[in-house]
Order: structure tokens, then sequence, then C-alpha cells
């Protein structure tokens, strides 16, 4: 299990690193290209839904050819658009180019997601999806760190150049190491009657709705703090960049430190207290720092030990409930990976955006955007628990 988490973390990570590895550059970015600061938060929403969206194309194709070629084409668009950003003398051109690739970097997403379906289910799963999760951890710990190193000695062109290196690594990786896990009796041919089909299951089961919108909106709320966080922490609080990475970074050891404790805590008390504890903690945690930022007491102590805490929480739900929301589709594991996927970075474009039309630079919208994220997947969960539960308790019935 240890390779396959290592294989499929080290191939994951690559999407995450060309988020995190520019977040020190945002503030660079908006100076040399003379773009202000939605626009550049722009960049970020725009690799968010084309990401988001492509992922409705990978799954299937996944399920219909096997695992690799997907990764293969997915791989080769971001390499050539992670140049095209390189080269861009306009925000615009940037814009375009992050869409791109994050056409390209979908596929990190979901064919890892659906290899770790072909090969575990249940607190298997969620064990190998927590191990993938520790190798990706390393992207908001040192990716950032990176940026504001390669901007020390260069501009910010230069981590797009790096991310290039890096994707055509991970190329080498997919074709040298990672097996093709969906044998040929299983792949299911790929035309609008079986889409629409499985879309017709998904879309009506309202477990895997309502764990792909907890872990949606869970989500979302890193995705506002990734887009808000370089210019909070740098402006209001006048970090460096250098700064900035270690304070993101601590920000983030929360989630991922908390993920690794998801299998074994699912195992011992049950998937459904796990879920439910934790909701609880997020929301109440988001809260309260809102309430804090809001009385003019959020400091940065407060802000980044709130972010924490908050985090930790939501470490415990978005594993867990990826794993749930695909267990019981294994037939269509890559349409339901790509469909979760497409709702959840849809749903997370949306609330950034939502975001930056109130945002001015302070910790206050930034904050209060993740304390409304907390609380609609409080409410989604424990609706979502339960109709869970009274599943269950009718299979016990009969």
């Amino acid at each position: 299990m240890f390779r396959a988490a290592l294989i499929l973390g080290l191939l994951s990570a690559v999407g995450p690193f060309a988020i995190d590895m520019y977040l020190p550059a945002m503030p660079a970015i908006a100076a040399g290209l003379q773009a202000d600061v939605a626009a550049v938060q722009a960049t970020l929403t725009a690799y968010f839904v084309a990401f988001g969206i492509a992922q409705l194309f990978y799954g299937p194709w996944a399920d219909q050819v096997g695992r690799k070629m997907p990764l293969y084409a997915g791989i080769a668009i971001f390499t050539l658009a992670t140049i095209g950003c390189a080269i861009a003398s306009s925000i615009t051109m940037l814009i375009v180019f992050r869409a791109i690739q994050g056409l390209g970097g979908a596929v990190l997403m979901v064919v890892p997601r659906a290899v770790i379906r072909d090969m575990h289910t249940g607190p298997a799963a969620t064990r190998l999806m927590a191990m993938v999760m520790l190798v990706i951890s390393v992207s908001p710990m040192l990716a950032p760190l990176a940026g504001a190193g390669l901007i020390t000695i260069g501009d910010w062109r230069l981590i797009f150049w790096v991310l290039t290196v890096a994707a055509l690594l991970s190329l080498g990786l997919t074709a040298t190491a990672l097996p093709e896990t969906l044998p040929q009796d299983k792949r299911v041919p790929v035309n609008v009657r079986n889409l629409l089909r499985g879309a017709k299951v998904l879309l009506r089961d309202p477990v895997f709705m309502g764990l792909t919108l907890v872990g949606g909106f869970g989500f979302s709320s890193f995705m506002v703090f990734i887009a808000s966080a370089s210019f909070v922490y740098t402006g209001q609080f006048g970090l460096s960049p250098a700064g900035f990475s270690l304070a993101f970074a601590v920000n983030a050891i929360g989630f991922f430190a908390a993920s690794q404790a998801a299998g074994p805590m699912g195992e011992r008390y049950g998937v459904l207290p796990v879920i439910r504890l934790a909701v609880i903690g997020f929301a109440a945690f988001a809260i309260a720092l809102f309430a804090l930022v809001w009385a003019g007491i959020g400091g940065l102590p407060v802000i980044i030990g709130g972010l924490f805490l908050a985090n930790a929480c939501l470490g415990l739900i978005i594993p867990t409930t990826m794993v749930m929301a695909l267990d019981p589709h294994g037939d269509i594991a890559g349409l339901a990976s790509s469909l979760g996927g497409t709702l959840q970075m849809v749903t997370g474009g949306a609330m950034v955006v939502v975001t930056g039309l109130f945002f001015d630079g302070t910790a206050l919208p930034m904050v209060g955007a993740i304390a409304l994220c907390a609380v609609l997947t409080l409410m989604l969960a424990l609706r979502t628990v339960a109709v869970m539960q009274h599943n269950d308790a009718k299979l016990a019935e009969g």
C-alpha cells in the first residue's frame, strides 16, 4: 500500500503545486502585469473552474480505456499550458493559460481517486486516501517556500518553468511506475446513454450528492483561504513572501495531519460519528474566528491558530466523504469521481468569486467566507448523516 500511496501521491501533488507554489508571487504578478487583486485571483478561479469541468471528461474516458491513457493526455496538456503561463505577457493571457492548465491538471485528481477505488474499498480505501494526502501534504508545506525561494533568484515566471519540469517527471512516473488497475472486462464504453444513466443514478442519490457537497463546501473554505491569504498576510500583516509561506504551511499542516487520523478513527469509532464531530468542530472554530476578527481582536496569531484548528477538523471531513461517496458506485467509479470533483471545484470557484466581490485585502472577508462555508458544511452533513442512518435502519429491518 505504501508504494501505491507514494506513486499516487506524487502524481496528485502536481496539481496542488501548481496552486501553492505561485501563491507567494501573487503580489509580484499583480505588479509585474499591472493587474489588480481581483484579476490575479481570477488566475486561481480560472484554474479551479476548468479543473472541475474537465473532470467530467476524464472520468468516463478512464472508465472506457483504462487509467493510464487519460493520464498521458492530461499531463501533456498541463505541461504545454504551464509553458504558456511562463511566457504570458498580460494578465488575460495568464488567466487563459491557467484555465488550460486546469483542463490538463484535472486528470491528476480524477484518475488517482479512481485507482484507489479500483484497489480498495471501505476503511482500506480511506487509509490509502489518507496516505496519498500525506504525500500531497508536502505541497502546502514546501511549495510556497519553494516559490518564495525562486522569486528571490528570478521573477515569478521561474516558478512556472520549475512546474514544467515537475510535469515532465510525473509523465515519466506514469509511464514507468503506475500499473493499469482497470481490467478490460470492467471497462465501460463511453456513450451518451451510459453517461446519462450513470449521471442520473448519481444525481438522484441523496447520499452521494450530500457527501459530495459536504466535501465541496469544506474544500471551498480552503480555496477561499488560498485565494486570499497571500494578500492578507503580506498586505495587512506585512509578512515577507517567506513569512507568508511559513504561515500558510502552519495552516495547511492542521488539515493534512488530521487527514492521517481519518482512517483509524473511522475504524475505531465509526465513520458517521467522526464526520458529525468533525463538521461540528469545523463550524465552531470557523464561527469563533470570524467573531474574534469582527470584534477587532483577530491578530495574526489568532488567525493562524483559528485556521489551524478549523482546517484540522476539515482534514477529517474531506478524505472520509470522498471515499464514502464513491463506495457504492464501484461500477462507475470514474464517472462518480469526475462528477463529484466537478461539483466540488465549481462550488469552490463560485465561493472564491463571491468572496472577491467583498474582499478588501483584510482578514475579515476571508474568515467570513470561511465561516459561511463551515455553516453550509454543517447543515449538509447533519442532513446527509440522518439520511444514511435512516437507510441503514431500513436495511436492518429488511
